[in-house]
């Protein structure tokens, strides 16, 4: 086995950081920046030439290290050196052995994560097929999965859970294209044909609406929220004016921060449209910014760990503890949109471009290039002057 050693151990490839890490006689471990971790091999084919005229060198990728180990690397780098050497393109002379359902997920979320809007959403992708397709199919070739298989995974949680099964039901059928895409099986993916044959019961989805609390109560509930010296309480604050999603508050980081503008970019890949949205700032929205400033911290809103953004469910919690019981944080989006419409009769457009949300068909969104900022930064400060002017009057009362 002599051929097999390298430079690699196995701590190593556990453990490298970002790179190309070499191995040795052309294999290579590449640690992306997500950290995800692949295998590729480079060989020289002997008397190919590329276009210029020179030895034709390729790299073919051997899968994900958390699939495929050191040593089946080392082997599999040996059989395309070899073949390589004999004038054989690996690309097209290569046994390719058919993974198992679980590895091919695994690669195939390796492959996907620069396609995800974040590497949360890439977990959740493969998290889904981890707890629910995994324990019954993970082992499975992928030659070998058909309707009873993926009708195992689906039929237990298909009208329990839904939206989890519906997700699941797409997911696979991801995994399963690729399959064939990768010649690792033949015929029509039994995903669709279930679909198409509606062996599954019909089930209505339930749309579930934000619970949200009436655009003419948020004045004395901010009027409270204001004696509260916590950071989710100021948080819960600046997201009620901007009328933002929890998720775009508590990642907002300080560079996104224009003071002399008074304007808040939030970056494409942290909108849910993957649109940059700039959010015009009141003088009650800087009150709460300023000060936090002195923490040097790179998350405006931190949370008890130091550069570390406030928990996902802190503003909600602080809900329950205050006694909110059926009022959920996105539902102050809604109190906003039913006070834009119901108070101030702001056109559609504008209450929906406050909400960052896409209005039209994508025709009359190429046409519409403006982000109605300045029309916004009234729309904005006439909501914040309710809110605060009303409020100061709760306190003064109490």
């Amino acid at each position: 086995m002599a051929a097999l050693s390298g430079k690699l151990t196995k701590k190593l490839v556990e453990n490298l950081g970002p790179g190309r890490h070499g191995d040795g006689s052309g294999l290579y471990l590449v640690v992306d920046l997500s950290g995800a971790r692949r295998w590729i091999v480079r060989v020289t084919v002997k008397g190919q030439k590329n276009r210029k005229g020179a030895p034709l060198r390729t790299d073919f990728g051997l899968g994900g290290a958390d699939v495929v180990t050191l040593n089946q690397a080392r082997e599999r780098a040996l059989e395309y050196r070899r073949m390589a050497k004999a004038g054989l393109n690996p690309r097209y002379n290569a046994i390719q052995e058919v993974p198992t359902f679980e590895e091919l997920c695994r690669q195939v979320h390796i492959e996907r994560l620069p396609t995800w809007k974040n590497a949360k959403h890439g977990q959740q992708w493969l998290n889904t097929l981890r707890d629910y397709a995994f324990p019954k199919i993970g082992r499975m070739p992928v030659d070998s999965i058909g309707q009873p298989e993926v009708l195992m995974c689906l039929s237990p949680i298909w009208t329990e859970k839904y939206e989890t099964a519906r997700r699941l039901s797409q997911r696979i059928k991801v995994v399963l294209d690729v399959a064939k895409s990768k010649g690792f099986r033949s015929g029509e993916n039994p995903v669709t044909e279930i679909r198409d044959t509606k062996v599954l019961p019909t089930v209505r989805a339930k749309v579930q609406h934000h619970e949200a609390m009436p655009w003419q109560e948020v004045p004395a509930f901010y009027a409270g929220l204001a004696k509260r010296k916590a950071m989710a309480a100021k948080a819960l604050r600046f997201t009620i004016l901007t009328a933002c999603r929890t998720s775009e508050v508590l990642e907002m980081k300080w560079p996104e921060v224009d003071f002399d503008a008074k304007l808040w970019t939030i970056p494409a890949e942290r909108m849910k449209t993957a649109v940059e949205h700039r959010v015009p700032l009141t003088e009650e929205m800087l009150s709460i910014l300023e000060p936090l400033q002195a923490m040097a911290s790179e998350y405006v809103f931190e949370g008890q760990k130091r550069h570390q953004p406030l928990s996902n469910m802190s503003m909600l919690m602080l809900l329950r503890r205050i006694g909110i019981k059926h009022v959920t944080v996105h539902g102050f989006r809604s109190s906003f949109r039913d006070w834009a419409a119901e108070c101030a009769t702001a056109p559609r457009e504008l209450a929906e471009a406050a909400l960052a949300h896409q209005v039209g068909t994508e025709v009359e969104r190429a046409y519409a290039r403006s982000d109605l900022l300045e029309r916004r930064r009234e729309l904005m400060q006439n909501w914040g002057t309710l809110i605060v002017m009303t409020s100061n009057q709760f306190r003064k009362e109490a």
